[in-house]
């Protein structure tokens, strides 16, 4: 069997625990999570998580279910086959000198990214998009010198029209009270 990476979508609601429990069952079925990023969705009281994952699809699916049963846990969807836009962020604390630092600005404007802090000895680089353009310009940038990076990990949704996580228009943040279905949040 072939293991791939999988990108899962969650939604949860937000109250504290969530993100350890969420953790906790990939720990205990022995994955490893590449990336996780949590924010507030667009309903208020959920916040969406996007977990990086590799495995193989039919053990991926049976942690994708056992999610759905974890306690304040809306919904999971495995988005890997899906046609999605997927972003990441990055901030790159680069070494530069006098004689370095035009060629570090180039660098950066080729990238579309842009410098948020100037320091006599660095120059502060954020930079957006998938995984690749990221690794691209660090690549780039090692040769400078890095002295420090942090990523953000992979937020991704389905292209077009509201994807399979839209939690409906009304429907309260706790679900329908007991009720439980696909299509539905739960509680």
């Amino acid at each position: 069997m072939t293991t791939t990476k999988h990108t899962l979508v969650a939604l949860v609601e937000d109250k504290p625990g969530v993100l350890n429990r969420v953790a906790s069952l990939f720990r205990r079925r022995g994955f490893n999570i590449e990336s996780i990023a949590v924010g507030h969705a667009e309903a208020p009281g959920i916040s969406r998580m996007t977990i990086v994952v590799g495995g193989t699809s039919a053990a991926v699916e049976q942690v994708r279910k056992q999610l759905e049963k974890v306690v304040n846990v809306i919904k999971v969807t495995d988005i890997t086959d899906e046609a999605i836009v997927a972003r990441e962020l990055a901030l790159i604390k680069v070494r530069a000198t006098p004689s370095t630092r035009s060629e570090i600005i180039q660098i950066v404007d080729i990238f579309r990214a842009n410098i948020v802090d100037v320091a006599t000895d660095s120059l502060t680089v954020e930079v957006t998009g998938d995984e690749e353009k990221i690794d691209s310009l660090l690549n780039l940038l090692r040769g400078f010198g890095i002295r420090e990076a942090a990523r953000t990990g992979r937020i991704a949704m389905a292209r077009g029209t509201p994807g399979p996580l839209v939690v409906e228009e009304g429907q309260p943040a706790g679900g329908l009270g007991g009720q439980r279905s696909k299509t539905t949040p739960k509680p």
